[in-house]
C-alpha cells in the first residue's frame, strides 16, 4: 500500500498579517473614545474677554449745597433762590465724570453746571430716600426751584444705547442720570424739546441694585461723602400707612389726584438747594480709572 505524507497534502501557510487585531469594545467605551477624539481635535476657545467699561475720570465738577430757612415762609425768592439772604451752607461735593464712557451725558451735565444761566444753580433737591439716594434737577418752573434747561442742549441718544447701562449702583457716591426714577411731569416729557437732566447720587452705605439697568451711571463722588451723608439725614415727608393705602385705592380707581399727592412724598422738610456749581480745572485732565 502506497503511503502519502501529511506534509505533502497541507496548504501553504498564510502570509503574516500587518493589520491590528480586532478589539471588541463595549458601546460605552466607543462613545467615550469618540467624544475624547473630537474634543482634542477642536481648536482652543479664545480666552480674551470683553474689556471693562472705561471709567477714566475726564472731568470734575463741584456742587455746593445749602439750606434756605426763609424760602418756605415767604416763597418770594423765585428764581433768585441762589441769593437766599440767610443761607446755611451744607457743604461741597466734587464729582468725577466718565467722559470716555458716556460723552453725551457728561457733556450735558457739565453744560447744566457751567451754563451762564446757572441751570442747576438755585434749584431744589427734590427728593431724598434715606440710606439709598437723593434726586435733583427736576424740570419745571424756576420760581418753584425747578430746572429750566436750554433748548439747544444736545439730544441724549445714549439713553437708548445698552452700552451706557454697563455700570451699577454698587455703593454710596454713584452719580447717575435718572431714567427709571425720573419724575418729570408727563406734559413736560411730551414736549418735542424735552431734555432729561434729572440726576441722582446714591448715599450708601449699601448698594442699590434695583436702580441698575434703568439709569445711566456717568460719575462718582471724589470729595464730600460726608456732605452726601448729611443730605441723606435731612427729615422728609413720609405718609402714614393709612394714607398710602388710600392713595393706592385712588390710583386704582383712576383718580388723577393720587399722583399729585405722591409728589410731596420723600421731599425734604428743609429747603435744600444747589447754591453754586461749576467745573474744576485740574492740571491732569484724566485720572486713574475707578469703578463706582
Amino acid at each position: 500500500m502506497r503511503c502519502t505524507t501529511a506534509a505533502a497534502t497541507l496548504p501553504p501557510p498564510p502570509p503574516p498579517s500587518t493589520s491590528l487585531p480586532k478589539l471588541h469594545l463595549p458601546r460605552r467605551s466607543l462613545l467615550f473614545l469618540s467624544t475624547t477624539t473630537t474634543a482634542l481635535s477642536l481648536p482652543p476657545l479664545s480666552s480674551s474677554a470683553s474689556p471693562p467699561p472705561d471709567t477714566t475720570i475726564t472731568d470734575r465738577v463741584f456742587m455746593d449745597f445749602s439750606i434756605c430757612p426763609s424760602y418756605f415762609q415767604t416763597r418770594t425768592l423765585g428764581s433768585d433762590l441762589a441769593l437766599c439772604p440767610d443761607s446755611e451752607p451744607v457743604g461741597r461735593v466734587v464729582l468725577g465724570l466718565y467722559g470716555n464712557l458716556v460723552p453725551i451725558t457728561v457733556s450735558n451735565f457739565k453744560s447744566m453746571c457751567t451754563g451762564a444761566a446757572g441751570y442747576y444753580k438755585g434749584t431744589l433737591i427734590q427728593k431724598i430716600f434715606p440710606g439709598r439716594f437723593f434726586m435733583a434737577g427736576r424740570q419745571g418752573r424756576r420760581d418753584k426751584g425747578e430746572v429750566k434747561p436750554p433748548v439747544n442742549l444736545v439730544r441724549n441718544t445714549e439713553s437708548v444705547d445698552p452700552k451706557a447701562f454697563q455700570l451699577g449702583h454698587t455703593k454710596g457716591g454713584v452719580l447717575s442720570l435718572c431714567l427709571s426714577e425720573n419724575d418729570d411731569d408727563d406734559d413736560i416729557k411730551f414736549d418735542p424739546d424735552y431734555h432729561n437732566v434729572e440726576f441722582m447720587i446714591t448715599t450708601g452705605p449699601g448698594p442699590c441694585p434695583d436702580l441698575d439697568g434703568g439709569n445711566i451711571v456717568f460719575g462718582s463722588v471724589l470729595e464730600g461723602m460726608d456732605v452726601v451723608a448729611s443730605i441723606s439725614s435731612i427729615p422728609t415727608y413720609k405718609p402714614g400707612e393709612s394714607i398710602r393705602q388710600y392713595n393706592d385705592l385712588a390710583e386704582f380707581l383712576g383718580d388723577g389726584r393720587a399722583k399729585s399727592a405722591r409728589a410731596i412724598w420723600n421731599r425734604p422738610q428743609k429747603t435744600l438747594y444747589i447754591s453754586n456749581c461749576g467745573e474744576l480745572k485740574v492740571t491732569k485732565p484724566t485720572l486713574s480709572p475707578s469703578l463706582p
